[in-house]
């Protein structure tokens, strides 16, 4: 079946999952890796009420202790703010399993990962679960920038592979890109982009394109309102008070990459120059590059195109 074929079976079935909606098929869920983008995953996901159990894995105890201690805190933010009874956060709490130990993975229903973005790690990891989880087991990657299909044809289960790209802060934004390869079972694509409108979020559908919809569309206009700054065309200010004012954008390009961190939206062009050479779009600013060398990352490290105290923005810093 040709890539056309494929996303139109899905696009289908997707349509039929929208006027069915019922308990969701897994009862269990893994969450691999739980940092920033991982213990919300975790957290929504125990949240729903839709599993009997959600089963959290970090390699190392102190990374595992540090997610841990995330969800515990944003749990206990909106029981101080009466969003969630009491009695609800300590459900919520109970349902999740922390484990060091990947073999506890092994009978788990739908299993996302959420390690860092370095694609020699994510293999890594997916060639250890492949042959630790049972047969049946799901597999998606929360990835932002990396491709699916390569994950899929290391996992040993191409045909039971998708991405779930989720949006910082997990358990605020509303939106996850449901992403298909050549190899994914639509049956498969299904229960995943119900799973994802069952526990509250909006699904929609993407191919694996670089970037998928939000980043490719995102990124590349980032990088052009940097290369306005190479070219001397426009100033930091003139350039973000335009599409804030011009395009009604919440806050302009260059404010969102230093709120992104300089370092990732460098770290995934860089990829994407690297895998797609020929694609006018994928290029990386010389201003972007300099930053990155004097270590200015933006809102994370106090300077990028402003300065930065916290998470208070202050005067343009070139």
């Amino acid at each position: 079946m040709n890539t056309f074929k494929v996303a139109n079976k899905i696009l289908g079935r997707r349509l039929l999952t929208q006027s069915k909606r019922c308990v969701s098929s897994f009862d269990t869920v893994g969450v691999a890796g739980l940092g920033l983008m991982g213990h919300g995953i975790a957290q929504v996901a125990a949240q729903s009420n839709l599993h009997s159990s959600v089963i959290a894995f970090e390699a190392e105890q102190q990374f595992l202790d540090k997610g841990r201690a995330r969800i515990e805190s944003s749990v206990s933010t909106l029981v101080a703010k009466g969003k969630l009874e009491q009695d609800a956060a300590d459900k919520l709490l109970s349902n999740i399993t922390y484990t060091t130990n990947p073999d506890d993975l092994q009978n788990v229903d739908f299993l996302v990962e959420a390690v860092i973005e370095n694609m020699d790690l994510k293999k890594s990891l997916y060639s250890t679960l492949g042959s630790t989880c049972k047969p049946e087991t799901i597999f998606a990657s929360n990835t932002s920038s990396l491709s699916i299909t390569d994950m899929a044809e290391i996992s040993g289960r191409p045909e039971k592979f998708v991405g779930v790209h989720f949006f910082n802060p997990v358990q605020i934004m509303k939106l996850v890109e449901v992403i298909h390869t050549k190899y994914t079972d639509p049956a498969v694509f299904d229960q995943a982009y119900k799973w994802v409108e069952d526990i509250g979020k909006v699904s929609v559908t993407c191919g694996d394109t670089p970037g998928f919809i939000v980043n490719r569309l995102l990124v590349p206009s980032l990088m052009q309102a940097m290369l306005m700054l190479d070219r001397g065309d426009a100033t930091v200010r003139d350039i973000d008070l335009s599409l804030k004012l011009g395009a009604g954008h919440p806050m302009g390009p260059l404010h969102l990459a230093d709120y992104i961190g300089l370092d990732t939206c460098y770290y995934i062009v860089q990829g994407w120059v690297e895998k797609y050479p020929d694609e006018p779009a994928f290029v990386i600013p010389d201003c972007l590059k300099k930053m990155i060398d004097e270590g200015n990352l933006g809102r994370k490290s106090g300077q990028g195109f402003y300065h930065w105290n916290g998470e208070k923005r202050g005067d343009p810093a070139i």
